[in-house]
């Protein structure tokens, strides 16, 4: 049984058959973008995607139906922000500015091979700003159909003083929004904490 996403967005669930791989080749493959930083969370919100989304963002070449894409975008926080709030200069010193493109470079490293495992057409996005702006910003101008995004999982007082990029987006994304909360823990590690008490 295969399940896909229509083009109003409604789950469908199908059993194959020949009329049924006929009808499903007019189903819409979806333009999906991710939100990512060094964070597990938007890690874990990327292989939720990849592995449930999978069929309206993949490729299938033995239909010869072109596939959706997955647009991975990650933001850079504005460091002048924090290092000059007066606005002091526009330039970011060089050890920062070669810090932050090798720490890009092993973001969508390990981002791109969860994607590539899965066989899902994937382009990338570096955006600079305000997190919670820009990518709100990024999915009006690339039109996606469905921005995916992690949670830290914060409590409400500091969700409340810190603000949630996840709660921002919900907020003002042009499209619909999918936040992936943490997985929970495995009963036996509570099981572990249970007993050492």
């Amino acid at each position: 049984m295969e399940t896909y996403v229509d083009a109003i967005g409604e789950d469908t669930a199908a059993t194959t058959t020949t009329a049924e791989t006929a009808a499903n080749k007019n189903k819409k493959k979806l333009k999906v973008m991710v939100a990512i930083d060094e964070s597990k969370n938007s890690f874990d919100a990327l292989e939720w995607a990849v592995d449930h989304l999978r069929v309206v963002i993949s490729a299938e070449p033995e239909t010869g139906q072109e596939g959706g894409l997955l647009t991975l975008l990650h933001v850079h926080p504005t460091y002048l922000q924090y290092i000059y709030p007066s606005g002091g200069t526009d330039s970011v010193p060089e050890p920062m500015r070669k810090a932050r493109e090798e720490s890009t470079t092993n973001l969508f490293t390990r981002a791109l091979e969860i994607c590539r495992g899965k066989m899902v057409k994937t382009e990338t996005m570096i955006l600079e700003g305000d997190p919670k702006e820009m990518i709100c910003q990024a999915v009006e101008q690339t039109h996606v159909d469905l921005l995916v995004v992690g949670s830290r999982g914060l409590g409400m007082i500091k969700r409340a003083f810190l603000g949630s990029v996840s709660d921002y987006c919900a907020q003002h994304a042009k499209c619909p929004i999918l936040i992936v909360r943490p997985p929970r823990e495995t009963s036996t590690s509570n099981t572990k904490e249970h007993k050492s008490k």
